[in-house]
């Protein structure tokens, strides 16, 4: 598929959320970022650190069927899956920030203990094999695990995140991140004994909202200081 087909503004949003995840400590030398261009092709970040991802740079575009191409990350596989069997994704964050992989290696995940840990209730699964993803079967197996949830993490691998569109998987980067990080601020007070209150199911559902423009604000936030940022939400 050649790159003129790819829109402006998909392209522009991948590298926006490629410098945004380095930008924010949410990735370092490693990871990947994508967005869906239509049914049969995403378009993913160039195989370099996501924080040298020059502004223009025309990504590469990936086949939700058939063989990755040269330029793609083996890891990609796991985005492919993903796409291949939840329609309503539209973009997806692959990286390793601390709290994720420090919560991980203790066989956790962010439970919903504050507003951000919300979109993924009760939790997101734990992918619990510690070899790198990069082959089909077990990129099969890490998005049926996934299932719908918004995120799932890759044990000692940092996590992936899938929304609607890649604004909103990089804002559920950073609330993943902010969820580990309060449990892990918490550790303390468990081995003291003290339990934290999880929301409720009901609680979970009512603050998981996405009105009042949050994953607009957000990616802002995210975004703000960007080369290519147009300063609009």
């Amino acid at each position: 598929m050649p790159h003129d087909r790819v829109s402006a503004d998909v392209a522009l949003g991948v590298r926006l959320a490629a410098r945004a995840m380095a930008r924010h400590g949410l990735a370092h030398a490693y990871g990947h970022v994508s967005a869906r261009i239509d049914e049969h092709h995403f378009l993913c970040s160039p195989p370099q650190p996501l924080g040298t991802v020059d502004p223009g740079d025309p990504g590469v575009v990936v086949p939700i069927e058939g063989e990755l191409p040269a330029r793609a990350l083996p890891e990609v596989r796991i985005h492919r899956e993903i796409y291949r069997r939840r329609s309503e994704v539209g973009g997806i964050c692959r990286f390793q920030s601390p709290s994720v992989m420090a919560l991980s290696a203790l066989g956790e995940t962010p439970r919903a203990l504050h507003g951000f840990g919300t979109y993924f209730a009760p939790f997101p699964p734990l992918w619990p094999n510690v070899q790198l993803v990069r082959d089909d079967e077990r990129a099969v197996k890490v998005a049926e695990l996934m299932g719908d949830n918004g995120a799932i993490v890759l044990r000692g691998n940092g996590a992936v995140t899938a929304g609607a569109t890649i604004e909103e998987a990089a804002a559920f980067a950073f609330y993943l991140e902010d969820a580990a990080r309060v449990e892990m601020a918490l550790l303390p007070a468990r081995a003291a004994g003290r339990r934290p209150r999880e929301y409720t199911p009901d609680e979970a559902a009512r603050r998981a909202v996405k009105a009042g423009a949050l994953i607009e604000r957000m990616w802002h936030f995210l975004c703000f200081g960007d080369p290519e940022w147009r300063g609009t939400a």
